[in-house]
């Protein structure tokens, strides 16, 4: 790929997303569907590893020669690229086992560290953000069709006040440590999401700032970044807040936090 194409990336990536979401809702409608235990005990499903198939499958048809990093391959693991795309075919899979809606489908084109471009689709919810050629992010209002593009809203951050912020916090990974970091602001809401859904409600003004004081790994994240950041928001580390990069030996991201730029971040 010696120049890069963002408008065959947007194209590909939203409807790889799509074909992703229809695969995994057939197994999440069913009554029941396999649940793997990984090395490192974080579970698996039958949906994951379907999903991963009908993306990585298509993005060796529309980007070959480009370098993919999934989660669910994990010799791809050891990939070393100044650009790369990196997926995660479904992020928020404990959601997917209860049965909460709150999965995600994450497709993300990083360059020199920066996640640029990415889609990150809600099939439960019928939401679905992404970043378009010209860099802007948006939300595409369904029912979607995979050659037809709805009608789209460009993402705008809210204006943060901070007598009244609006937080977003992990569902799942909520821990103490988290909590007492939200409590040194003045919160007028805390609401819990799952996944990447996170940086998405921050990119659309529904929420000011979301921390994350646990472990993730950067496909749980490019994506919602690239949203994000085209949104006009940032994803700094939680240590110093200096700009989250990508493409780090192993792929594991430090803690971060997601944020609107009028926010005013306390220190670690």
């Amino acid at each position: 790929m010696a120049s890069v194409d963002f408008q065959k990336i947007e194209t590909e990536f939203r409807t790889l997303a799509l074909q992703a979401g229809k695969v995994i809702m057939a197994i999440y409608d069913r009554p029941d569907f396999e649940i793997r235990t990984k090395s490192d005990d974080s579970p698996v499903t039958e949906a994951d590893e379907a999903a991963d198939a009908v993306i990585s499958a298509g993005l060796a048809r529309a980007f070959p020669g480009v370098a993919v990093v999934t989660e669910e391959q994990a010799n791809s693991h050891g990939v070393s690229a100044e650009r790369f795309i990196i997926v995660d075919p479904l992020d928020g899979t404990k959601e997917f086992i209860n049965r909460r809606g709150d999965f995600t489908v994450n497709i993300a084109y990083v360059e020199n560290g920066v996640p640029l471009r990415g889609v990150v689709y809600a099939p439960a919810k019928g939401r679905m953000f992404y970043t378009r050629a010209d860099g802007r992010s948006v939300e595409e209002a369904g029912p979607f069709h995979d050659t037809a593009q709805g009608s789209l809203r460009d993402l705008q951050l809210r204006k943060a006040d901070m007598g009244a912020l609006l937080v977003v916090a992990s569902k799942s990974h909520r821990d103490q440590a988290t909590n007492d970091y939200i409590d040194q602001y003045n919160v007028a809401d805390l609401c819990s999401a799952g996944s990447s859904l996170k940086f998405c409600l921050v990119a659309s003004g529904e929420a000011d700032f979301y921390p994350r004081l646990g472990r993730t790994m950067e496909w749980d994240t490019a994506a919602g970044d690239a949203v994000l950041r085209g949104a006009g928001g940032r994803v700094v580390t939680f240590s110093d807040h200096t700009v989250l990069a990508y493409g780090k030996a192993g792929y594991e991201n430090p803690f971060f936090i997601a944020a609107s730029p009028t926010v005013e971040l306390l220190p670690a």
